[in-house]
């Protein structure tokens, strides 16, 4: 994780995604709340392409970051709040 490079883009989705209702709309097949958000939200937000996109949340998902779950076929993304304050607490610390 400490490899991973701090970009502010990975930090707005990470905020973004703290509360997903209010910066994506919602969705007819999953709700935003309960699954997160698709990669295309994401995108559409940042102004960038699908797989730049997908970059970014599948680097957050895979330092624990972010959460995946997968509905018709789609994969969403959430928060992963416990993972993310066992991080702060680590740098909190001085680690």
């Amino acid at each position: 994780m400490l490899r991973t490079p701090v970009h502010g883009t990975r930090l707005d989705i990470l905020e973004w995604l703290k509360d997903p209702a209010a910066h994506f709309p919602p969705r007819h097949h999953a709700d935003v709340l309960a699954h997160g958000v698709r990669v295309d939200l994401v995108a559409a937000k940042l102004g960038v392409s699908h797989r730049a996109a997908g970059t970014h949340l599948d680097l957050l998902a895979s330092i624990g970051l972010l959460r995946t779950s997968r509905v018709r076929r789609r994969t969403y993304y959430r928060r992963d709040g416990v993972r993310i304050a066992e991080v702060a607490r680590m740098f909190e610390k001085g680690w």
